[in-house]
């Protein structure tokens, strides 16, 4: 019978203590097992707890010692935490590693696993070697800082970086719990992260280019840090869909890779379906690397991508067509490189010269975007993007005659010139069906002060001819017989992308610029097929207290122009999930966010980014709120953010704190 531990205190060298929950299979304490850890900041007493109860047990029950670590500063850890991957989050995961392997129900061999901040940090600690760290299992994260995070995309800032930042605004000022650091120690604590705190988008936009703080925590700097081997898992609705290829083609060690339909979540709860037992196939890997049992694991080929089929667009997606296919490595000799030229409104198979065409999108052009890293929440995923299609240049296919297979990342090449001195690129692949219907396939952004390079930017000379490659997403994608594939190349993409400052206009001449995509010559399935995901045995109980809601809109006001795009979730990222009571420990929590966007098509200066949050959470006569807010806006030459934290213990208001930051544009 496993013996779960609720709360284990891992002392670090300057005294200060992380707090960790721990699943012991039986007999460890007599005969010591492998050890699998999973270290993030997201609070394993209440926040991830039903999420840790999916995973850790079963480890548990294949002869796993299992270890779920708040990170310092978080959940009822010690200290603080004055950003994300920092030099000492990232020495506190190796001294956590060295300390678990001391344990006497561990036998010194260490595997590590997590999903999103999870996998950076595995990444990270896996580049620092420690010796007891045999294998780890990033699932959707990044192995670069700045290309692929929720910063800055193509070099443009992100809207994400507002409001997830501000999403860490509110989980930052949650207090430690008083059942587990005592009451005479928890308000102490929470005073200590209080007064640290800081407004981390505002942090960020500090950094507007490649510098140190994005090169810190990348792997890409020097893959050759990370040596173990490594089993990456991702979604093509997730956010990390191009580290899979990279980390294929460059890391030396032995990787696997799992690229499925998914959103931001573990693949055996995964959204658009199918589901696959992501534990049952991370325990075949631990068996391997930790147990040193030969199961034939790396007999398999490496690679295993969905490859999805053509689909009406749809904002809502549950389901994914599509099968499974594989490959043994990356770049593979079934993938080739075909080249489509962009001539007047056709997408080509050879050049031809014509007029200039030219195009300046309406600054709403990207509603029918969704979000950049889908959680699976109902309107959270791209919809038809004839939409916003008016506002771009298109560039429409040949109706196809034979199925077409895309695996891989897509790059475009434009020859353009631009009559400011900034502004980006954004390029849309789409599926376009026979009647119209345009499903979005992948996407990607150039900032043009970026052309030359990401560390220096410089500002672009109007009239001035240059080219520019604009790497798309990866994307394992089958076009259907009678379907277009067609590429949409806009100036704005709203509120994905923080418009620059004044609308710029693109020309492209006909004949110059191109379209290269990758090509799957091979259509054959998988050889095996995945584990679909076991039922859950024990689930601890969850007594809902409020019931949930969402709203997620479009609207516009037509007596002054202003486009709104609201998010508003009754039970905060992940779903609305309204406010619960954990059973096992009594504590009830519930979260309200409320995000919204708005902005005049023919102003990138009105555009604007609010946030409101509000948490809760109690159990007997201790009680806690946070209310949060958070504004963005930005003139011709600067970034403007306010924002505040409000706390009560009870009836007292216990902190209060204001920012306001005004930060120089810098390209952006």
């Amino acid at each position: 019978m496993t013996e779960v531990i609720e709360t284990v205190w891992i002392p670090m060298p300057d005294g200060s203590r992380l707090a960790a929950r721990a699943w012991l299979p039986e007999g460890a304490r007599d005969a010591p097992v492998p050890a699998i850890l999973e270290y993030i900041p997201y609070r394993r007493r209440d926040r991830t707890r039903m999420r840790d109860e999916s995973k850790h047990p079963r480890f548990a029950e294949a002869g796993y010692a299992a270890i779920r670590v708040d990170m310092r500063g978080s959940g009822d850890s010690d200290g603080t935490m004055p950003d994300e991957y920092t030099e000492q989050e990232t020495q506190d995961g190796v001294d956590v590693i060295a300390w678990i392997a001391k344990q006497p129900w561990c036998d010194g061999s260490v595997g590590m696993f997590g999903k999103s901040w999870g996998a950076y940090t595995s990444f990270q600690v896996a580049a620092k070697r420690p010796p007891a760290l045999k294998a780890i299992a990033p699932v959707m994260g990044t192995d670069d800082r700045w290309l692929e995070d929720v910063h800055y995309y193509g070099g443009v800032l992100a809207g994400d970086n507002f409001w997830w930042g501000s999403v860490m605004q509110l989980l930052n000022a949650l207090p430690p719990d008083p059942e587990i650091v005592g009451k005479d120690r928890w308000r102490g604590m929470w005073k200590e992260r209080l007064d640290a705190m800081t407004y981390w988008p505002a942090q960020w936009l500090e950094h507007q280019t490649r510098d140190g703080n994005w090169r810190r925590g990348s792997i890409s700097e020097n893959y050759d840090d990370v040596e173990i081997p490594v089993y990456f898992f991702g979604g093509w609705a997730d956010l990390f869909r191009d580290t899979p290829f990279r980390i294929a083609e460059n890391l030396k060690g032995p990787v696997k890779i799992l690229m499925g339909p998914w959103a931001h979540l573990y693949p055996h709860e995964g959204i658009p379906e199918p589901k696959v037992d992501f534990v049952a196939e991370l325990i075949k890997f631990w068996d391997h690397y930790l147990k040193c049992e030969d199961i034939g694991l790396m007999d398999e080929p490496r690679l295993r991508f969905w490859l999805q089929d053509s689909e009406r667009p749809s904002a809502t997606r549950t389901e994914s067509s599509g099968r499974w296919v594989e490959e043994t490595t990356w770049p593979s000799a079934n993938v080739t490189y075909e080249r489509f030229w962009l001539n007047a409104g056709v997408l080509g198979e050879s050049p031809e010269r014509g007029a200039e065409m030219s195009i300046c999108s309406p600054q709403v052009f990207g509603s029918a975007g969704g979000d950049m890293c889908s959680f699976a929440i109902p309107g959270d995923m791209p919809t038809d993007c004839r939409i916003d299609a008016a506002g771009a240049l298109s560039f429409k296919g040949p109706a196809l005659k034979a199925p077409l297979d895309i695996l891989g990342q897509s790059s475009i090449s434009l020859t353009l010139r631009v009559d400011r001195s900034q502004g980006f690129v954004a390029a849309l692949l789409v599926d376009e069906a026979p009647d119209g219907a345009q499903n979005l396939i992948s996407r990607g952004f150039c900032n043009l002060t970026h052309r030359n390079s990401d560390a220096e930017p410089a500002p672009t000379v109007p009239g001035e001819e240059m080219t520019v490659s604009i790497p798309l997403h990866g994307i394992g994608y089958r076009l259907a017989v009678g379907h277009r594939l067609t590429l949409q190349i806009a100036t704005a993409y709203w509120p994905i992308l923080w418009p620059s400052p004044d609308p710029a206009t693109l020309r492209i001449a006909p004949g110059v610029s191109s379209l290269s995509l990758p090509v799957r010559a091979r259509t054959d399935e998988a050889s095996r097929q995945l584990p679909v995901p076991k039922k859950p045995g024990r689930k601890p109980a969850v007594t809902p207290v409020r019931e949930g809601s969402l709203e997620r809109s479009n609207n516009i006001d037509l007596a002054t122009g202003e486009h709104v795009a609201r998010f508003y979730i009754d039970g905060g990222v992940f779903g609305p999930s309204g406010r619960v009571r954990l059973d096992e420990t009594g504590t009830e929590l519930g979260d309200i966010m409320d995000r919204i966007y708005s902005i005049r098509s023919d102003d990138p200066l009105s555009a604007c980014a609010t946030m409101d949050q509000e948490s809760v959470m109690r159990r007997g006569d201790w009680e806690v709120r946070i209310k949060t807010a958070a504004k963005m806006s930005a003139t011709k030459d600067t970034f403007l953010l306010d924002a505040k934290v409000d706390c009560w213990a009870g009836e007292e208001q216990f902190h209060s704190v204001e920012w306001h930051h005004e930060i120089p544009r810098n390209g952006n």
